[in-house]
């Protein structure tokens, strides 16, 4: 057996009657589609349930997936919520963690056990379990010694987890729970291949709920405001689940996304993943964006093979495509980053200056990368996040041409931040380059902008942290100040000078 459906939900507390106290009644809709997609997947009679959370631990290089511990058993409750008498039990699939833990590790993808935090389970893996446990108790009946385990009033009250006296009792799926990373696109879907593989070898019945909320920023009277690009997110992401076009999903530009504060989509890219090469049928049920957070229910049945659907190497190749033309409209110093980092990458070695350069790309050098010296920053990037950026304030080389060599080779190796580049990750990298001005000292705050300057933070004890100006979500001289304090260990209150610097950036 493979994956055999898949749901994407949302995660509401409010959803819960213990929770919303009559508010849920607001967002009914989407209560409604929920218990629909949550009888579609019982209706599958998965023998093993995967559910992709944003609220489980979340490292940005690494995807943690919950380890089955001890009796194999996880709990979890409503109590931050105000409902502690709401409380979910289920067992973990620890035979299918393992297998998939082991295909992560052979295929070099950055996910495992490793690094648990807070076993408790939270409240965007519980919302879903609950749904499903009612709509498999009203198929199947109750009394499994797998069946999760749900207290309180909601299932008292008939709501989700209310148990429904039948007969033919079928124990309810095991689960693996699944958290976020800041990787890419590519390995979050890569993910989801090895979780469909896994079901394959393991012969086994599986089902994935795909948790999260779409945008949280849909509405000027919601509990965080509204954006252009909230209501924009969730009309193009709304229209992709429906039409099931991860292609594009895969594709949709970081910046965008990151301004709308969406939740969900890592863990709608980890399903698109374990649907690959597979013929769905695909279709939205509902969207709600009424609390100022945007609801979308979706539903995804397993139908057959169908090779055209290799989103995955779709992705990789328009990427490359992309890549490529990038890589034709960049200038000199972009270019000698990216030959420095590449074959550092591949190979283990620094460039050597000017030996190893390429003649074509020696005969374009400026007289500036020659025979000029100057501070510079490498910046590395995946799908617009950054995956590396090292620098030096002042000269450290004979020549611009070496320091931006040299700092190339630290930023995709030695940024204490992130994990070495692999060589896997190159053709998803994009790479700018910053020669920066001489520092001035500023009298206070008001001589800054960090449109224009950098600025440097320097303690009395000759700490200093450093931020390039022009940066995508830095908009105040405040957050530019706070952001270096933090990279140098400085306290909010410690006294501190300030300098500014302008730079030329290249792509």
């Amino acid at each position: 057996m493979s994956v055999l459906a898949a749901v994407a939900v949302p995660h509401p507390p409010m959803i819960l009657p213990e929770v919303g106290r009559g508010s849920e009644s607001s967002i009914q809709e989407t209560i409604d589609a929920y218990r629909h997609a949550a009888r579609f997947i019982a209706e599958q009679r998965p023998e093993t349930v995967v559910v992709t959370t944003p609220h489980s631990i979340m490292y940005s290089d690494y995807i943690h997936i919950s380890p089955a511990r001890g009796d194999g058993r996880a709990r979890g409750s409503f109590d931050r919520f105000g409902a502690p008498q709401v409380a979910v039990e289920v067992k973990y699939d620890s035979e299918f963690i393992d297998v998939l833990c082991e295909s992560c590790d052979t295929d070099g993808i950055r996910a495992g056990t490793l690094g648990e935090r807070d076993p408790e389970l939270d409240h965007a893996t519980m919302i879903p379990l609950i749904f499903l446990r009612e709509a498999w108790e009203e198929l199947y009946g109750t009394g499994s010694t797998n069946d999760p385990q749900v207290s309180g009033e909601t299932a008292a009250a008939g709501g989700p987890g209310a148990a429904v006296a039948a007969s033919g009792v079928l124990p309810f799926p095991e689960i693996v729970r699944i958290g976020l990373s800041g990787l890419s696109p590519l390995t979050h879907y890569e993910l989801g291949r090895r979780i469909s593989s896994t079901a394959d070898r393991l012969n086994r019945r599986v089902a994935v709920i795909a948790s999260g909320d779409l945008s949280h920023k849909v509405r000027e009277d919601g509990p965080y405001g509204l954006v252009p690009e909230g209501p924009e997110f969730d009309a193009e992401i709304t229209a992709l689940l429906d039409e099931g076009d991860f292609l594009y999903m895969l594709l949709l530009d970081p910046g965008f996304c990151d301004r709308a504060a969406e939740c969900g989509l890592r863990s709608f890219w980890i399903m698109a993943g374990t649907l690959d090469r597979k013929a769905v049928t695909h279709r939205l049920l509902s969207y709600q964006g009424v609390t100022g957070v945007g609801y979308g229910v979706a539903e995804y049945l397993v139908e057959g093979d169908d090779q055209s659907r290799n989103i995955g190497d779709q992705y990789i190749n328009e990427k490359m495509r992309r890549m490529e033309c990038e890589r034709e409209n960049s200038d000199v110093y972009v270019r000698l980053a990216r030959l420095s980092y590449e074959t550092f990458v591949r190979t283990g070695k620094t460039l050597k200056y000017p030996d190893d350069l390429p003649e074509e790309l020696r005969a374009e050098l400026s007289d500036e990368l020659t025979g000029g010296r100057a501070g510079a920053f490498v910046s590395l990037k995946i799908n617009g996040r950054l995956r590396g950026c090292i620098g030096t304030i002042l000269p450290t080389r004979e020549s611009l041409a070496e320091e931006i060599i040299n700092n190339a080779v630290s930023a995709c190796s030695r940024d204490p931040r992130f994990d070495p580049v692999l060589p896997s990750e190159l053709a998803e990298i994009s790479c700018s380059v910053d020669v920066l001005g001489e520092p001035e000292p500023v009298s206070g705050p008001e001589e800054l902008d960090p449109a224009r300057y950098g600025v440097i933070v320097i303690s009395r004890d000759g700490r200093h942290g450093l931020l390039l100006p022009n940066l995508d979500g830095v908009e105040t001289v405040e957050e530019q100040i706070a952001i270096s304090r933090k990279k140098a260990n400085i306290g909010k209150n410690e006294p501190v000078s300030l300098e500014r610097f302008e730079v030329v950036r290249h792509y």
